[in-house]
C-alpha cells in the first residue's frame, strides 16, 4: 500500500515521464488525466499518496483535493503545478496539501519529496517523534512549549517551539532553511524566511545563559544547533 501512487496530470507527456520514473523506483502508479476520473479511482481504491496537477479539465486539482480531504484527512497530497503565485500556494496548503512543487521540476526532486512526505505520514523514526530534549543545562518540552533551566521556566510561542524542536532533531547538523520553512510555515517566500530569522534570534537569547549552546547561521543554507561537550 505504501507504494501506491495516484497521479493526476493532464499533460500526457509529463504524466508518462513521471509514471515511468516512479515505476522504475518501485512505485505502483495509477495515472489519470482529469480530476473526475482521479476522484473515481480514489473512491474505489486505496493509495499511499496523491500527486495532483492543479490545472485540469473536468475538476481542477483544488476541487479534487477538497473532495479527497472530505473523505480522508490523512492521505498525503503533493500539488504539481505551473502556478507559482503565492496566493495559489497558500490556497493549496489551506486545503491541506503536504507539499507543493512548481513546474518545471526534475523527477529526481519529485521522488525525494515523495519519500520525505511518506516518511512524515508514516510517523517517521522514534527519533523524529521525540518531544523532550536536553540542550546543555536547559530542558525543552515541545508539547508544553516550555524551556527550563534551574528553576526558571519560559513558555515559548508555537512557532518558537517548532523551530527549536527542528533544531534539536538536527543537533550538530545543518537544518536547511527551506526544509524548516516548508515544515513549519508551508511557504518558502522571502517574508517567511525573514520571520524565521527573527525566531532564531529570539531562541539565541533564550539559550544565552549556557555558553556551550550555540545556534550558528550557515550562510545560504540554514542553521545549526551545537552543544560544546568539552
Amino acid at each position: 500500500m505504501n507504494k501506491r501512487v495516484l497521479l493526476l496530470e493532464d499533460d500526457r507527456n509529463l504524466g508518462t515521464v513521471v509514471h515511468e520514473h516512479l515505476q522504475m523506483n518501485g512505485f505502483d502508479v495509477t495515472l489519470c488525466t482529469n480530476g473526475e476520473d482521479g476522484l473515481a479511482r480514489f473512491q474505489r481504491e486505496r493509495f499511499a499518496i496523491c500527486l495532483v496537477d492543479i490545472m485540469m479539465p473536468r475538476m481542477d486539482g483544488f476541487a479534487f483535493a477538497r473532495e479527497v480531504r472530505r473523505r480522508n484527512k490523512d492521505i498525503p497530497l503533493i500539488f504539481l503545478t505551473a502556478k507559482s503565485l503565492k496566493e495559489d500556494k497558500i490556497e493549496g496548503f489551506r486545503i491541506g496539501c503536504d507539499d507543493y512543487i512548481t513546474k518545471p521540476f526534475s523527477v529526481e526532486e519529485l521522488l525525494l519529496r515523495i519519500q520525505a512526505v511518506l516518511r512524515r505520514a508514516g510517523g517517521g523514526s522514534a527519533e523524529n517523534t521525540r518531544t523532550s530534549f536536553e540542550i546543555g543545562t536547559y530542558s525543552f518540552d515541545s508539547v508544553t512549549r516550555t524551556l527550563r533551566r534551574n528553576r526558571r521556566e519560559r513558555r515559548l510561542t508555537p512557532k518558537e517551539s517548532e523551530v527549536l524542536r527542528l533544531l534539536c532533531l538536527h543537533l550538530n547538523q545543518t537544518l536547511e532553511r527551506n526544509l524548516a520553512l516548508r515544515e513549519i510555515w508551508g511557504d518558502e517566500s522571502y517574508f517567511t524566511a525573514r520571520s524565521m530569522d527573527v525566531f532564531v534570534s529570539k531562541l539565541r537569547k533564550y539559550l544565552k545563559d549556557d555558553r556551550r549552546v550555540e545556534i550558528s547561521s550557515i550562510h545560504g543554507i540554514g542553521f545549526r544547533l551545537t552543544i560544546d561537550q568539552s
